[in-house]
């Protein structure tokens, strides 16, 4: 009877090497990053991001160059990045948003290579793809045990969902988790698990939870805000979709959480329950939870403390990955079973298109996020904007920058009248019934430039700074250099 003989070595307990690197300069010797590879980051802190720049510093200090910086996303906090592109250790960028002193110097040409500005589910499209590849990815994550199990519900900066990174891991050929708290093994439940992990760092700290909302979750007191809330709450009521079961996602911003409250008040006197809510999570999404009115939450990314304890203590609040939410090429999204979304806009053109990217000036000040995924996915998706901001009209004959093409675009709310898309006839006919000021976006783009003026044309070079790839990873529109 012939044996088999095994071909690795079995290895005892204490022979095994540790994952646990006394430093960053460690983890990174054992994980091999050279010039020219490709290192990831994500952004459940937002603001409050620690990690990315401590690493980058580290990197640059070791005399590492020519690296593509995937970020999830990048915010204010992110400006140092700058110094790294100008001496060279970052050359190539693929973000979902960048903004700040960085947006403005990519808009004036700092890069050579145009950065590649992805959806949230386009960003694991490109990973699955294989146009994305992460040699390295480095994770903030708030607690950890001395394997790799890793979780945002737990620790002292407690940041929840971890859904960007959970992504990042799947696809990544070494993980650097850095983290501030070491739990007792195991670390369960966990977001990250131990057999993704290849080397841990504790660190003083990866984030600043308070900073996570920053700005984008202020509930707001603004007259015009709350007059599109209660309309867009209106539109929502009335469209046919508003009963028993249905699906919503609101998003963040003051006019986004005013609607949850309207829309709570509406499905409590019509006693109407929602079978989950989804995306980035609010307070105002828990305080649903809690009283009833949603039966689930399927959270990508937390936005507020609210949400990061919910998602630790309620079984209904679920934590999913950015695969499971909106990749076009996953195997079933959750944003393929959404009925509702609410969408913010920049800019929104007479055939629906939007610009939640580039500011009035053309200068990077946005993100892609998961704006083109729910408004192509969801039955019913529905943007809200002023008709003007300050003397700058909202509606234009072409938006500066396509992110949302127009024909995902169902409902346009502004203070000055609602527009439905031409094909939705059905809807115009419920939503003139229910009373609501349904207007031609054309009318509404004459009443904005009554009111402000042609705008400027603004003037650029021929160079590319940013593609903008929709969900599938076509590139649908450019940005180009600001002219001086």
């Amino acid at each position: 009877m012939s044996r088999y003989v095994p071909k690795c070595k079995a290895e005892k307990a204490d022979e095994r090497k540790s994952k646990i690197c006394e430093t960053i300069e460690e983890a990174i010797e054992r994980s091999g990053l050279k010039d020219g590879m490709t290192i990831s980051f994500h952004h459940a802190f937002r603001g409050g991001d620690k990690v990315l720049n401590m690493v980058m510093n580290i990197i640059a200090g070791l005399g590492i160059k020519d690296l593509t910086v995937a970020s999830s996303s990048l915010a204010s906090v992110h400006d140092e990045i700058l110094e790294h592109i100008k001496s060279g250790v970052v050359t190539q960028i693929y973000t979902s948003g960048l903004r700040s002193k960085l947006g403005e110097a990519i808009s004036h040409g700092i890069m050579e290579k145009p950065v590649q500005v992805h959806s949230h589910g386009g960003r694991v499209h490109l990973l699955q793809s294989g146009e994305l590849k992460i040699d390295v990815a480095f994770i903030g994550v708030p607690c950890i045990d001395e394997y790799g199990n890793a979780t945002g519900s737990k620790g002292r900066s407690q940041c929840g969902s971890l859904g960007y990174a959970m992504s990042d891991v799947d696809y990544a050929k070494y993980v650097i988790a850095l983290s501030e708290t070491l739990e007792p093994y195991p670390n369960a439940p966990a977001s990250i698990s131990q057999d993704k992990v290849d080397s841990i760092v504790l660190v003083d700290a990866v984030g600043d939870p308070s900073k996570i909302g920053e700005g984008a979750t202020r509930m707001t007191t603004n007259p015009k805000e709350l007059l599109l809330a209660r309309r867009t709450a209106r539109v929502i009521e009335n469209s046919g979709y508003f009963k028993n079961g249905y699906s919503l996602q609101t998003g963040t911003g003051g006019s986004s959480l005013a609607t949850t409250i309207f829309l709570s008040e509406i499905m409590e006197k019509k006693n109407i329950k929602a079978s989950f809510g989804l995306g980035g999570i609010t307070g105002t999404f828990v305080y649903m939870l809690k009283r009833g009115q949603i039966d689930k939450l399927l959270d990508v990314q937390s936005f507020d403390e609210f949400a990061a304890k919910s998602l630790g203590e309620n079984p209904n609040h679920i934590e999913i990955s950015a695969n499971e939410y909106a990749n076009p090429s996953s195997k079933g999204t959750a944003i393929s079973q959404l009925d509702v979304c609410v969408l913010s806009a920049l800019e929104v053109d007479v055939n629906f298109n939007v610009n939640v990217i580039t500011g009035s000036k053309g200068i990077l000040r946005g993100a892609s996020g998961g704006h083109c995924d729910t408004a192509a996915e969801s039955k019913l998706s529905i943007i809200v904007a002023p008709l003007t901001r300050g003397r700058i009209p909202t509606i234009r004959s072409r938006v500066h920058t396509i992110i949302t093409p127009g024909d995902t675009v169902d409902v346009l709310v502004t203070d000055q009248g609602i527009a439905v898309h031409p094909r939705n006839v059905e809807l115009k006919k419920r939503l003139k019934k229910a009373g609501l000021t349904i207007v031609d976006i054309e009318d509404l783009h004459k009443r904005a430039i009554e009111l402000c003026g042609q705008p400027q044309k603004i003037k650029h070079t021929d160079k590319v700074v940013a593609q903008i790839r929709y969900r599938d990873g076509s590139i649908i529109d450019e940005v180009y250099q600001l002219a001086e």
